[in-house]
């Protein structure tokens, strides 16, 4: 006897995920308007630590107007290219919304159910004209610029403000982030800026990002304590998912004069002063900034920050036109990397979604290595995900064979994973999840049968964890061809039409169906096509007119959902 080979088709996609660990997507940060030649390159450079960045673009001005701070600031660079920019790095855009408003004008626009409405329709027209993937808000004039005393009031409207415009952007399938100054546990007895509310607007938002940084303004100190910091997050964390959570981290430090000896000239007389505004600086500068009045910065590890002293000397002329001079004690403060490893490392203690940079661009390599090295030990593991079927095309009605492999990159199998199927039918732009649910058994894998009802892309997806990565396998074409079942007579009369039916599955309206005769080895319409009916049956006709043996087959044209199908030849004898 023969041996019998038994050829089948086995179709798979490589492993989506790469074998060497990458470090978690930590960072975080804003690209504001007047600082694009640092800050976005800054972004894409460091694209292997960040997800999502906010343009610090726009700012609202009244319930139905949002001015453009971009255009008027980068003229010559239009918004297209830097926001091509992002979306070739992969980042999701999520531009921050400021409140342009004069004081108590926002306040009072949220507290009237009218103009609310407004304000959330006005943001979420912003966000869908641009296609951006959410909005940030970041309305602190309500804390700074109203004043205490109105946020008892302000605190209701501002949680019906989010709620509002949390609708309205998750039925885009939109993202809503919010930033704030702190809050703390009010069981403490310290409540920070309460009106913002964190317990009551948790389930709206998608994020959170806390301004842990400004505690020293008024006087020279530190610019975010460690401590501080935990304790806000320590609360935030009490109330809002930890993935929400982002920690702000200042990328300027601040320069106080402390003391002043002698008559400072007339022009200095004001800010050469104890108590006056301290000067700022980007952090990539400070180490600069020391050297240049030859001293070292030491670092504080109770506020896990740096800090030097020096002293400079202003000379001129007094109010009375006299020769003076004076000298001035100045104290800087600022985070340096280890600053900024002990704040990544807040990340890991709580599982946050990260740290958020105010600004990208401002800091040195070594504070950005820092958060790197963190993100890095904390890596979620990547996930191989490979997806085989067992066939790339078939007929309506059919199942094929469907095989997951979910593992780790040591090949360790993945057990107990829940994984999504999805399809794109062809013809149409958006994947859609199957309603089966399957989990990884013990040996990785997910396997299934599946019908499928016209021709389409499959593609495996697992969501992502603190211990893993998110997965999608490659995408694999499945074509699915009509079924053509037909009825003809095996003989007809000259004279008498042979009556030829047929019905196609899918059941559809509108298939265009054509009879054809074989003529001298060429086959050729035989009267004009039929549309199959709404439960795709047919009728066609021929007429003989000779004693013969004619050839026949059916061709149903190909659409947007389906190929072309031919009917196998049938033969009608014409007596």
């Amino acid at each position: 006897m023969a041996s019998i080979v038994l050829l089948t088709f086995s179709l798979t996609s490589e492993p989506s995920a790469r074998a060497d660990a990458q470090p978690r997507k930590i960072l975080t940060g804003w690209i504001p308007y007047y600082g694009m030649k640092s800050a976005l390159p800054a972004a894409v450079t460091n694209g292997d630590l960040i997800q999502e960045v906010m343009p610090f673009w726009y700012s609202l001005k009244s319930a139905t107007s949002i001015a453009d701070l971009y255009k008027p600031a980068n003229p010559s660079v239009p918004i297209s290219i830097p926001l091509t920019t992002m979306r070739d790095s992969g980042f999701t855009i999520i531009p921050t919304i400021t409140d342009g408003t004069a004081k108590l004008v926002l306040s009072g626009l949220i507290a009237k159910a009218k103009t609310r409405t407004q304000v959330v329709a006005t943001i979420t027209k912003l966000v869908m004209d641009n296609n951006f993937d959410g909005i940030d808000l970041d309305f602190e004039g309500f804390a700074f610029v109203d004043g205490i005393s109105t946020w008892s009031a302000t605190r209701p409207n501002w949680v019906l403000f989010v709620q509002e415009l949390s609708a309205s952007l998750h039925a885009q399938n939109k993202l809503l982030s919010i930033t704030t100054p702190v809050l703390f546990d009010p069981t403490t007895g310290k409540k920070g800026y309460y009106l913002f509310d964190w317990a009551a607007i948790s389930p709206m938002i998608d994020r959170l990002r806390i301004m842990t940084y400004d505690y020293s303004t008024g006087s020279q100190g530190p610019i975010g304590p460690i401590a501080w910091v935990d304790e806000s997050v320590k609360y935030a964390v009490s109330v809002i998912a930890a993935s929400k959570i982002y920690i702000g981290v200042p990328g300027y430090g601040r320069d106080w004069v402390t003391k002043v000896e002698g008559v400072c000239p007339s022009q200095y007389s004001k800010a050469i002063a104890v108590g006056a505004k301290p000067a700022v600086f980007v952090q990539r500068d400070a180490i600069t900034l020391a050297a240049n009045y030859r001293t070292v910065p030491t670092f504080n590890a109770t506020y896990s920050e740096a800090t030097f002293s020096y002293k400079k000397v202003y000379e001129g002329v007094s109010a009375a036109g006299l020769a003076t001079k004076c000298t001035a004690t100045r104290r800087a403060w600022y985070q340096n990397a280890q600053s900024y490893t002990d704040r990544a490392n807040l990340v890991a203690k709580y599982r946050l979604g990260g740290i958020t940079l105010w600004t990208l661009g401002m800091q040195d390599t070594d504070a950005i290595q820092a958060v790197r090295t963190v993100a890095t030990g904390i890596a979620p593991a990547p996930i191989l995900n490979s997806l085989t079927l067992d066939k790339s095309e078939m007929f309506y009605g059919e199942s094929l064979n469907l095989t997951g492999l979910f593992q780790l990159t040591d090949k360790q199998p993945v057990v107990g994973l829940g994984i999504k199927i999805e399809v794109k039918p062809v013809g149409e732009d958006a994947w859609k999840k199957l309603e089966i649910d399957p989990v990884t058994g013990s040996d990785g894998t997910i396997s299934l049968p599946l019908i499928l009802g016209r021709s389409t892309q499959i593609r495996l997806t697992s969501e992502g964890s603190w211990e893993r990565l998110a997965s999608t396998s490659s995408e694999l074409p499945v074509n699915v061809k009509r079924r053509l079942a037909i009825t003809a007579p095996a003989t007809a009369s000259i004279g008498n039409g042979a009556t030829i039916s047929g019905v196609i599955q899918p059941h559809e309206a509108g298939a265009n169906v054509q009879l054809e005769r074989l003529v001298k080895g060429v086959w050729k319409s035989e009267g004009a096509a039929e549309i199959s009916d709404p439960t795709g049956h047919f009728v066609l006709s021929y007429l003989g007119k000779s004693r013969s043996i004619v050839t026949f087959r059916i061709r149903v044209s190909p659409d947007a959902k389906f190929d072309e199908v031919i009917s196998p030849i049938f033969n009608i004898v014409i007596s």
